[in-house]
């Protein structure tokens, strides 16, 4: 029997007077079912289909699709299980595409996607599959990632002559467009002398997937202007093609001409659209006017809020889902840790108060959601923290481990990231990204011949391609080594153009190891391609500056004023007693200025007769007027320092967050307080963390 196994307690909805009397008529049954809202009404009419019909395969497959879409996927494949078990002995004999058909659906609803292409394989032997076969195989197919399977069904349905039906080409376009064969997706498209809202729809998305957002966007237009009428789906599609404020006016304009400005999914999708906007306002006002709000909803504004570094925003809405009464799930949860992963204003409080939710929740095993904890303990400056998680993990994806090699890295331990990244070699294949956290720890260690095999085993032992980001990471690794000739010629046999990222890196080397004449190839490369970018024109005024090149250096700034270019401020914060305090270059705003000015002055003292030199050539900030001693004592990495050693009991632990790179003269003095004072200080600049113990640096000065 296809249905007798599930719902033992089915006597219990025959006394539920308040529910209505399933009907007993399988297709009444069937239609009822496909319309249920709930997992509460649908259960009443699993037990009618129990009653009446408990060998009807057709009511079993339209239960499965239902208990799936409604979030109950393992009841939807037990069911199933059950009911391809009973009717395997009539399977086998049937002929009848119907009832193929209902099964192979009933399984792609419930994600069953290798047992759908194993259904169809014995179909093909006995029956004669229709238009109703393969858009559900297909889908299966492109969920599997089985391009190849793909291809063969597609041969079918093009044998069978079902190829140009709509619904089949739709499916075949969403299949190669998920597949990456972009080409092909289009030219199906392009050949169809019919198209409804599904297939434009269909095709957009296959471009999105891909990259493609102009090109969605333009199509969507032109959807319009043959006057096919988008539906929810369709700007569920193109709403995250946006990234200007005039689109996202004129797309929610014809939302609205549309009226579909109610629909709850719609709206959580323009709040996340006005944040990539940068109209975060605007967001926030939609998401106010959210009449019935979703946990979508929720978790769309946290994000929003998360990508733009509103800390204190994000874990206010956090809190106010608690006080309603609203259960975070997996995406939320996500979102609240990214927000204290990226925010230059979270603490490690914060981090530990949000673990301590989700541990509590049904979340704590979740893979996603333990990775991100680990992201946010070390971005925290609690590498241990997150080593003893990783450590406890029953389940690791390539994320994780990435994510933690990637942490070993930036604290400074490069020899334990290579070590994990060995490690996880016998268990997974590693990607391009976990390619990038070892390049990316063996630079900050300086460990060159370990980056160098590693860079070479990326072709020659896994069969990846590099990209620009692992070359950025060797001229990198280069580059810190002082090996800038090296780098230079690396770049030139470099077999695609080099960006950003890779021109960047050699300019950082010249910071390190000053050399005027490839500073300036690497920075002349910067200003074609960013020339926007301040840091770049402070770096190579700095690089003149302590080569003693002072007209050069003044020629920079005065190009900076030229094309309008503004340094960016530099800021250190200091986490104190679970409260943030933010100091400037010569900051006085704070009510202690006083203090900590006279206590600095008797810091800077002690330092000095331990054998500090203030270093009055060497500073990351283009700061014009910074060439005395006192000025050089003034920056905020100092100021934060002091107030942190006169606010905490002795002995503990002071953190900072600069969100620029460590100024040299700074990291010299942070090595000798942490000696006379017996602290340790622990550093995150824009690059790395500096864990600094008994006059000792984590980088080994390697930074």
């Amino acid at each position: 029997m296809y249905l007798r196994r599930r719902i033992p307690v089915v006597r219990a909805f025959h006394h539920c007077h308040f529910i209505p009397e399933a009907p007993a008529d399988p297709r009444a049954l069937a239609a009822a079912i496909r319309s249920s809202a709930s997992l509460r009404s649908l259960k009443p009419l699993h037990a009618a289909a129990l009653r009446h019909h408990p060998s009807d395969l057709l009511l079993s497959s339209a239960l499965a699709s239902r208990y799936s879409l409604l979030g109950s996927r393992r009841r939807a494949l037990h069911l199933l299980s059950d009911a391809a078990a009973d009717a395997d002995a009539h399977l086998l004999t049937s002929r009848d595409a119907f009832l193929w058909n209902a099964l192979i659906r009933g399984l792609a609803d419930a994600g069953a996607n290798d047992r759908v292409v194993a259904l169809y394989r014995r179909m093909r032997e006995l029956a004669r599959p229709d238009k109703f076969t393969f858009p559900p195989l297909l889908k299966a197919c492109a969920l599997l990632g089985d391009l190849e399977e793909g291809v063969k069904v597609h041969g079918d349905a093009a044998y069978l002559g079902l190829d140009s039906d709509i619904f089949v080409r739709n499916s075949l376009i969403a299949m190669y467009g998920k597949g990456g064969h972009l080409d092909t997706a289009r030219q199906l498209f392009d050949e169809m002398p019919e198209r409804n809202v599904v297939t434009w729809t269909t095709m957009i998305g296959a471009l999105v997937q891909n990259g493609h957002s102009k090109e969605a966007l333009a199509l969507f237009h032109r959807m319009l202007e043959e006057r096919v009428r988008p539906n929810r789906a369709t700007f569920l599609t193109v709403i995250p093609c946006v990234s200007s404020f005039d689109d996202a006016t004129a797309l929610h304009k014809s939302i609205i001409r549309h009226r579909l400005e109610s629909e709850v999914s719609v709206q959580n999708a323009i709040v996340g659209m006005y944040a990539r906007c940068g109209e975060i306002k605007r967001a926030r006002k939609m998401f106010d006017e959210i009449y019935n709000k979703d946990l979508a909803s929720w978790s769309s504004m946290i994000e929003a809020y998360a990508q733009k570094d509103m800390l204190e925003e994000a874990l206010k809405l956090f809190g106010n889902m608690g006080l309603l009464g609203i259960v975070p799930d997996r995406v939320t949860l996500l979102g609240v840790l990214r927000a204290c992963s990226n925010s230059t204003l979270a603490s490690l409080r914060h981090v530990q108060l949000i673990h301590g939710y989700v541990i509590r929740s049904s979340l704590v095993e979740n893979v996603m959601v333990e990775t991100a904890v680990i992201d946010s303990y070390v971005k925290r400056g609690s590498i241990s923290t997150a080593s003893r998680i990783f450590d406890r993990m029953q389940e690791r994806n390539l994320v994780t481990w990435s994510t933690m090699i990637s942490g070993y890295g930036m604290h400074g331990k490069g020899k334990e990231a290579l070590e994990l990244f060995n490690h996880m070699n016998g268990l997974l294949k590693p990607d391009h990204i976990s390619f990038v956290s070892v390049l990316s720890a063996c630079s900050h260690a300086g460990l060159v011949y370990e980056g160098w095999q590693c860079f070479n085993s990326i072709t020659t032992e896994f069969g990846l391609v590099p990209r620009t980001e692992h070359y950025a990471c060797m001229v990198d690794l280069l580059g810190r080594a002082g090996k800038l000739e090296e780098a230079r010629g690396f770049i030139e046999r470099m077999p695609i153009k080099p960006d950003c990222s890779v021109w960047g890196s050699l300019l950082g080397a010249c910071r390190i190891h000053p050399d005027a004449q490839i500073a300036e190839w690497a920075a002349n490369s910067l200003f074609e391609l960013d020339p926007e970018n301040p840091g770049r024109y402070a770096l190579l005024s700095n690089i003149y500056t302590s080569l003693g090149k002072i007209e050069e250096a003044h020629r920079i700034r005065i190009t900076m004023r030229k094309r309008g270019v503004k340094k960016t401020s530099g800021y250190s914060v200091v986490e104190l007693k679970n409260k943030l305090y933010k100091f400037l270059v010569g900051d006085r705003s704070n009510p202690q200025s006083d203090l900590i000015y006279r206590e600095l002055e008797k810091l800077i003292d002690r330092i000095k007769a331990a054998g500090y030199v203030p270093n009055t050539n060497f500073s990351l900030h283009d700061v014009e007027e910074e060439t005395k001693e006192k000025s050089l004592y003034a920056h905020s990495e100092k100021l934060a320092i002091v107030f942190g050693l006169i606010n905490s009991r002795p002995g503990s632990t002071i953190r900072i967050h600069k969100n620029l790179r460590i100024c040299g003269d700074c990291h010299t003095a942070t090595k000798y307080i942490s000696e006379v004072t017996k602290r340790e200080i622990v550093m995150r600049d824009s690059h790395r963390f500096h864990h600094f113990r008994e006059g000792v640096c984590s980088c080994g000065d390697y930074w």
